[in-house]
């Protein structure tokens, strides 16, 4: 039997640009996502690449416990995500803290049967089988990353980038987006005006040089939520985020996506 998938089995994993320590981190796995293992350099590198956005890059392979194809399949697309900022899984040997944004396939609202063990949790969490409001819990979740700190390449509370805050966001309510905000501007439909704008649109800005690099949530019409520095929230206009703190404009506003949230006008 080959084993060349995995799934994240610590908190956080790097993802690196190149097979090295010292390399850039362009990306994390969370807890309970699963990778397919492209590449393998010696004992202390494997290339993956992401089953859960596609992204390609390296990282240690202790981090993962390697499974087949099959259990790769069934634990791909997990039906609950952790939505406290921290808390633990606890199985009779140990207990590991999780993030908000972890996978938890097989969870059946106890426990997880996983291929490295059986764990408790106790944490929030959403199931995304059963009804629920998408706005409120965007809404909620998005805001539980307030002053996080900016981290490139983070996708955790403790150290998060614009795309992937956007990306763990949108996981939470059962959207998966791409990782790097030049692919998430070619997602969801065209809202013309920041007037008709609404709660879990899009803001994209773009640099002098005309390239998307900056991506936010608008939380509410006039304000967007975005990772710059920190997570923060700052007033939205047709020019683009005003910093309150700065008194001056400190991204350009270039284009506003909707995505489709399974949510009706009268909701």
């Amino acid at each position: 039997m080959q084993l060349n998938f995995g799934i994240c089995k610590v908190s956080i994993a790097p993802l690196r640009k190149v097979a090295s320590d010292r390399s850039e981190q362009v990306s994390q796995l969370l807890f309970g996502e699963c990778v397919e293992i492209i590449e393998i350099k010696g004992r202390s590198w494997i290339f993956v690449r992401s089953l859960f956005d596609g992204y390609e890059a390296w990282m240690d392979p202790k981090q993962l416990h390697l499974i087949d194809e099959a259990t790769a399949e069934k634990l791909r697309y997990s039906d609950h995500i952790a939505l406290e900022m921290v808390d633990s899984i606890r199985s009779q040997k140990q207990a590991m803290p999780i993030l908000m944004g972890s996978s938890l396939p097989t969870f059946d609202g106890l426990s997880l049967r996983l291929p490295f063990g059986k764990f408790e949790y106790s944490g929030l969490s959403i199931d995304l089988t059963k009804p629920f409001n998408p706005i409120d819990i965007l809404q909620n979740v998005a805001k539980k990353y307030l002053h996080a700190p900016y981290l490139w390449g983070g996708r955790s509370p403790f150290g998060i980038d614009c795309s992937g805050y956007v990306q763990v966001v949108y996981k939470a309510i059962g959207i998966n987006l791409p990782r790097d905000t030049s692919e998430q501007v070619n997602v969801g439909e065209l809202v013309n005006f920041v007037p008709e704008s609404k709660t879990g649109d899009l803001a994209f800005f773009h640099n002098q040089d005309g390239r998307i690099h900056h991506v936010g949530i608008i939380i509410e019409q006039g304000r967007v939520i975005h990772a710059s520095g920190k997570v923060r929230l700052d007033p939205l206009d047709q020019y683009g985020i005003y910093n309150l703190e700065k008194q001056k404009y400190t991204h350009r506003l270039r284009v506003i996506k909707r995505l489709d949230l399974g949510v009706t006008e009268d909701e």
